[in-house]
């Protein structure tokens, strides 16, 4: 190489480093209030940004909006344990941020247009984030007067972008506390969904003070679209973090990964951990999804796990508890199911669940999705919540969870079945009830006498000659169709060939609706925040139908 071409080797370099540099955006903060705000243009294409302070070091992707006129709302970072330390934020994109990273600013409040929890499509009786986008629940566990739910989030933008876990208390599983998100992506990947548990016999040695140790299981993976399948095979990593505070920060066990490719009974489509202590064996068991199945694996201190077995045909965010059948706990049945809520109800013995039936429907519509239950719930009650898929379009937030029920078998003519229902909490949020005697409708009937636009309503019809019926409340309609044994397109035979049984649940944003004493459940996102609140009777075909039972219940908000 003689000296020239040298020469322009290293103005080259030069070039480019310059260039590198010239792209490379960072600012310094000392953290002096509580929240870092971002302005979002939710029209402006996403920037990846990466900030460090304190022990945090993470990345996300986020519509920072680079003109003031242009803001379309702000999202905040919680940054109050880091007070007086050093706050680094950084990208490699185009300049054009610059103007966006002179708008970031330090407050104690959040700062919003609208109060918080008063916007026109913020669900009334269903948690939702304060900003950004919220999906799967994750790390349902009760410890000491407080449930915790973790769930899917990401706190900089409406669209899901990069996985965190956000974090929400509550004392009575109705009115939910938003706690700071408590697991952000990291070096291995985004925090994708899992499970919690609480450790009382320390089998991790997790614990260092008087406090239990809250232990989260959950998967640490790529971004979809970003690696390659095999990137995505090895990525896929199952992984722990501890709290020693009652949830409220957790540590990432530096062991990580607690399961490895190298680990694992099938090295495709690993991901969802759920644990639970199994008691009769005195140690911890994890169902994950994997293959096309999930698979069973045993553990004594929740970081070194042994595989046991598969079970076919199931996707995602797996569950396994046992129930009571009929109330009776002499008699109790395991069952399995996945994230679409079908299930299989079989035995259990720690290491291998032997399905009994076949898989079994159990929700309607796909609109709500990835459902998880409680450990340790202290009544004894196998309490659930899902993702509901609302779409709050030209609002700070996005989707939202379902309202908690309570799961259990019941035996019917074809076998047991699982059932839910609103947890008995709703009565709490009652402010005014109406309750009808029976009464017949052979023509178009309006009720009307109920003030709020959020209800809880409760509804028995018994079929005469009318063959074909429909009941509209708040604006939209069920129509029922005998002929077909359908609810609008879903499959829903009469109880004893003459009798539907419906309870619905009326936020400003969604319908939930439990059928027949809950064997069947749907949730319908829907605006009703122009609606007017009533119930409408129509029979279509044929005339008569009776309402053995109708009960209309005012609620108040979650939200003080």
């Amino acid at each position: 190489m003689n000296r020239k071409t040298t020469l322009l080797i290293l103005i080259l370099m030069t070039t480019l480093l310059a260039s590198a540099q010239q792209r490379l955006l960072k600012k310094e903060f000392l953290v002096t209030n509580q929240y870092l705000l971002f302005p979002i243009d939710n029209g402006a294409s996403k920037s990846r940004m990466n900030l460090s302070v304190g022990n945090l070091n993470t990345y996300f992707d986020i519509c920072l909006a680079s003109d003031s006129g242009k803001v379309d709302f702000w999202v905040y970072l919680d940054v109050g344990r880091f007070m007086k330390e050093k706050l680094i934020i950084s990208t490699s994109l185009d300049n054009h941020l610059e103007k966006g990273f002179d708008l970031l600013l330090f407050d104690d409040k959040i700062k919003t247009l609208v109060p918080i929890y008063s916007e026109k499509l913020r669900p009334q009786l269903h948690f939702s984030c304060k900003r950004g986008w919220n999906s799967d629940p994750n790390g349902l566990v009760y410890y000491d007067g407080e449930y915790h739910m973790f769930y899917q989030h990401d706190p900089f933008g409406w669209k899901k972008s990069l996985a965190s876990w956000g974090h929400a208390v509550s004392k009575d599983l109705i009115h939910w506390e938003e706690l700071p998100v408590v697991l952000f992506p990291d070096s291995m990947g985004m925090i994708k969904s899992g499970s919690a548990v609480v450790d009382f016999n320390n089998t991790a040695s997790f614990q260092n003070g008087k406090e239990k140790v809250i232990v989260a299981a959950y998967t640490a993976g790529p971004e979809y679209g970003k690696v390659s399948l095999i990137d995505s095979i090895e990525a896929s990593r199952q992984c722990l973090a501890y709290s020693n505070d009652r949830g409220r920060t957790f540590t990432k066990y530096k062991g990580n990964p607690v399961l490895p490719l190298s680990k694992r009974k099938l090295w495709f489509n690993s991901r969802d951990p759920k644990i639970f202590w199994y008691e009769p064996d005195s140690n911890w068991v994890m169902v994950l999804f994997e293959g096309l199945g999930h698979s069973i694996y045993t553990s004594g201190n929740l970081k070194d796990w042994k595989y046991e077995s598969h079970v076919k045909e199931f996707w995602e965010c797996p569950e396994l508890f046992e129930l009571p059948v009929d109330g009776n706990p002499e008699n109790k049945k395991w069952v399995m199911y996945s994230a679409s809520g079908n299930y299989k109800i079989g035995n259990f013995d720690g290491k291998q669940f032997i399905p009994e039936t076949d898989k079994i429907r159990y929700s309607i519509y796909r609109d709500m999705y990835a459902g998880q239950t409680f450990n340790d719930e202290p009544n004894g009650r196998r309490i659930q919540v899902l993702w509901g898929k609302t779409i709050a379009e030209g609002m700070p937030f996005n989707q939202m969870i379902t309202f908690p029920t309570e799961l259990s078998l019941k035996t019917h003519r074809e076998g047991v079945r699982m059932h839910a229902n609103p947890i008995k909490e709703i009565s709490t949020l009652y402010k005014k009830s109406y309750k009808y005697g029976s009464f017949v409708f052979d023509k178009e009937l309006l009720i009307n006498d109920f003030q709020s636009k959020l209800l809880h309503i409760k509804l028995d019809i018994k079929t005469l000659s009318a063959i074909i019926f429909s009941v509209t409340v708040n604006g939209y309609k069920f129509t029922y169709d005998g002929n077909f044994s359908k609810l609008n397109d879903a499959f829903i035979p009469l109880i004893d060939a003459e009798k539907l049984k419906l309870e619905f649940i009326i936020d400003v944003n969604s319908i939930e609706v439990y059928i027949n004493d809950g064997l069947y459940v749907m949730m319908i996102p829907y605006d009703s925040s122009d609606k007017q609140p009533e119930i409408l009777f129509s029979p279509t075909i044929g005339k008569t139908t009776i309402v053995e039972n109708l009960e209309v219940h005012e609620l108040e908000s979650i939200w003080k």
